[in-house]
């Protein structure tokens, strides 16, 4: 078997991500059932732009970015920042993805990782689980001030990697990035689970 470089979103790819579950449970007077929630996520996080994205992207901290949510939508500040505050701790490891890293790294590929990712999150995330034995590196786009699909933090990835895109695999469950990787030379997968992954993953590593 070939050894790649396999490079991971965290999002709904390592990581469960369920915002609508987020609003059920930090604001039960305004959002009662998941079913309710989809608009209160869109206009929160904006398809994960706008106020957030900066955010994401390190161009703004957690309290600016509760102070723009609540002057855009007119939601209390006490309550957005009862929504930021409590992000960090949805971010809970699939075990089935934990499994496919531990294959992947027993079989000999070298493993990094890719995201967008406020710092605050990030922070979180690197304080609670084995994210430096699970990976050899990782770009989080907050410390780069990049953010995917564009194309400066896949270049970024890759110096800081020492990698050559058509070397790496890139999994994760947002087609606008897949495609990005993919217009870049990298070979990439849109995740879903990591059941359907992993046959899809084993025939780019044969190639």
């Amino acid at each position: 078997m070939k050894k790649k470089h396999i490079v991971f979103d965290f999002g709904r790819v390592l990581f469960r991500w369920r915002p609508e579950q987020l609003f059920v449970e930090q604001w039960p007077h305004r959002v009662p059932t998941a079913e309710a929630a989809a608009p209160f996520v869109a206009d929160f996080f904006q398809a994960y732009s706008g106020d957030w994205g900066a955010f994401d992207q390190g161009l703004i901290d957690q309290d600016e970015t509760v102070a723009r949510i609540s002057a855009r939508t007119g939601w209390p500040a006490v309550e957005v920042a009862r929504v930021a505050a409590a992000a960090p701790f949805e971010l809970q490891p699939f075990p089935d993805t934990v499994a496919l890293i531990d294959e992947l790294k027993t079989a000999g590929h070298r493993l990094f990782y890719l995201s967008n990712m406020p710092g605050p999150l990030a922070e979180h995330l690197e304080r609670t689980y084995p994210i430096d034995q699970w990976f050899e590196a990782g770009v989080f786009s907050s410390r780069v001030k990049q953010i995917k699909p564009s194309a400066d933090i896949f270049h970024t990835a890759l110096a800081q990697f020492g990698v050559a895109a058509q070397d790496c695999i890139f999994l994760d469950d947002h087609p606008a990035n897949v495609a990005a990787a993919r217009a870049l030379g990298w070979q990439a997968l849109l995740f879903t689970t990591a059941t359907a992954a992993r046959p899809q993953l084993a025939e780019l590593i044969r190639n």
